[in-house]
C-alpha cells in the first residue's frame, strides 16, 4: 500500500482500474498530517538556463533521495558513453548482487546480460533497481565503489549536501541529498548531455516481451513536461524531479516528501505554473490565450506542519459543493467516446455537470468532454487520478472558460 501511494496507476490500462483501486482507500474528508508541509518536505523551482531560483522551501535540508539517486547513476553512464568507455550495445553482466535488488526491477537473472541501453530504459521508465546495480558494477567494479564515484562527481558539481551509498536509491540511512542539489544535477544532465536527455521522455519500452510503462505521469498531463524521475521510499515519501519547456523557457522542479503520487504531481504542477508565470510565459490551449497560467500557490501553506486535507471521493456524490472550476478530458472523433470518458471523469471528480460539446477543428468534427461545477480541489484531484490512467486532463478556470495547465 505504501508504494501504491506513489505509483498508483503506473500499470493501469483504464480509468476504471484506477478508480477501482482508489475505492479500496478510505476517502472521506478529514484533518490529515499532509506531507506537503511536513518535516520531510522540500521543493525548489529553477530556471534551467540560468539557475535562478524562482520558488523554494527548505531547499538545503537533508532528504533521502530514493530513486532520484538514479539521476546521478545515469549522469555517470552518459559520461561514460560520451567518453567512449562504453557503448549503448555493450553487454552488462548481471551479478547475483544486482539480481537480488528489491522491486521495482526488471527481474534480471544472475549470469545473464543486458545492454547498456536496455538498462538505461529500465532506469528511466520502471526505475529498475537491478539494472541500476548492474550499471554501477560495470562502471565502478562494485556498487560500493560506484557510489563513491557518484559522491565525488556530485561534490565536483557543487552538490555539497549529497552523499550516495548505492546506485539505485534503495533505503540507506547514510544516503542524503537536497532539493537544491537535485536541481543542480538535473540542470547538468540537460546541459551536459543534450543528445541523451531524450531518454527521460520515454513513455514505455518492451523488455523480454514485457510492456514497461514510465512511472512519471507528469509526461502525460503537464504541458511541456519532457522528463525526469520519480522516487519513493518509506523514509523519503514520494519524490519527483520534473523538467518542462514552454515558451522557450525551461524550468526544473523538485518536490520531496509528498504523501501520495497525486499530491506530489499536483503540487509540482502548481509550482511549475507559478514559475512559468514569474518568467512571463503565456499559454495557448484550445484557441484561448492565457496571459497568466498561475494557480493558487501552495508554497505558503507548505511551511505549515499540518494541513487540513479533503481527500477526493471516488464514488459520485450528490452533495458535492458547486464551484466555478471544471476539467476537460480532450476532444474525440465520436460523441459516444467523449461521453464515456466524460462519465469516467465525472466519477473521478465525485460529481459535477457533464457537458459534451461539438466542435470543428480544421474542418474535422470533434466532441469535447468537460465536467463543470467543481471546486478547485476536486478538479485538481480528478485530473491527478485521470492522469494516472493516461487520460488527458486539463483544468478549466472559473473565468471565461480558460483552461489551466495542470
Amino acid at each position: 500500500m505504501a508504494v501504491l501511494r506513489c505509483y498508483l496507476g503506473s500499470g493501469a490500462r483504464s480509468i476504471g482500474a484506477v478508480l477501482a483501486a482508489l475505492a479500496l482507500l478510505v476517502v472521506v474528508p478529514q484533518a490529515a498530517h499532509a506531507q506537503i508541509g511536513s518535516d520531510r518536505y522540500s521543493s525548489i523551482i529553477v530556471d534551467a538556463a540560468t539557475g535562478k531560483v524562482l520558488e523554494q522551501a527548505n531547499p538545503d535540508a537533508p532528504r533521502h533521495p530514493a530513486s532520484l539517486t538514479k539521476l546521478m547513476t545515469l549522469y555517470l553512464v552518459f559520461e561514460a558513453l560520451r567518453d567512449r568507455r562504453v557503448t549503448l550495445n555493450q553487454l552488462v553482466p548481471v551479478s547475483e548482487h544486482a539480481a537480488s535488488m528489491e522491486p521495482t526491477k526488471l527481474g534480471l537473472v544472475p549470469g545473464t546480460r543486458i545492454t547498456v541501453e536496455q538498462a538505461i530504459l529500465g532506469l528511466v521508465t520502471k526505475s529498475a533497481n537491478d539494472a541500476a546495480a548492474a550499471l554501477g558494477e560495470l562502471l565502478g567494479g562494485s556498487e560500493e565503489r560506484f557510489a563513491q564515484m557518484m559522491t565525488l562527481r556530485a561534490r565536483a558539481m557543487g552538490m555539497s549536501h549529497t552523499t550516495f551509498t548505492n546506485a539505485s536509491g534503495l533505503p540507506d540511512p547514510d544516503q542524503w541529498s537536497s532539493a537544491r542539489d537535485l536541481a543542480v544535477l538535473a540542470r547538468r544532465l540537460i546541459s551536459d548531455f543534450p543528445n541523451d536527455y531524450h531518454y527521460f521522455s520515454t513513455p514505455s519500452f518492451t523488455f523480454n516481451r514485457q510492456f514497461i510503462a514510465n512511472h512519471d505521469h507528469m509526461l502525460n498531463w503537464y504541458p511541456g513536461a519532457d522528463g525526469m524521475k520519480t522516487g519513493y521510499t518509506e523514509a523519503s515519501g514520494c519524490n519527483l524531479v520534473t523538467s518542462a519547456l514552454d515558451g522557450g523557457v525551461r524550468l526544473i522542479g523538485v518536490v520531496l516528501g509528498a504523501s501520495t503520487g497525486a499530491e506530489r504531481d499536483a503540487h509540482m504542477g502548481v509550482l511549475l505554473d507559478d514559475g512559468f508565470d514569474e518568467m512571463g510565459v503565456t499559454i495557448v490551449r484550445h484557441g484561448t490565450t492565457m496571459a497568466s497560467r498561475k494557480a493558487p500557490s501552495l508554497v505558503a501553506s507548505a511551511h505549515a506542519a499540518t494541513l487540513t486535507q479533503a481527500r477526493p471521493v471516488v464514488a459520485a456524490r450528490a452533495d458535492v459543493p458547486a464551484g466555478g472550476w471544471g476539467i476537460e478530458t480532450g476532444s474525440y472523433g465520436a460523441e459516444k467516446t467523449a461521453r464515456e470518458i466524460g462519465q469516467d471523469a465525472r466519477r473521478a471528480a465525485g460529481g459535477g455537470d457533464l457537458r459534451i460539446e461539438h466542435v470543428t477543428v480544421r474542418g474535422t468534427p470533434l466532441w469535447r468532454a468537460q465536467v463543470m461545477g467543481l471546486t478547485e480541489a476536486r478538479a485538481q484531484g480528478a485530473c491527478s487520478q485521470l492522469a494516472h490512467a493516461r487520460t488527458t486532463c486539463v483544468l478549466v478556470r472559473p473565468n471565461a472558460r480558460q483552461v489551466a495547465s495542470r
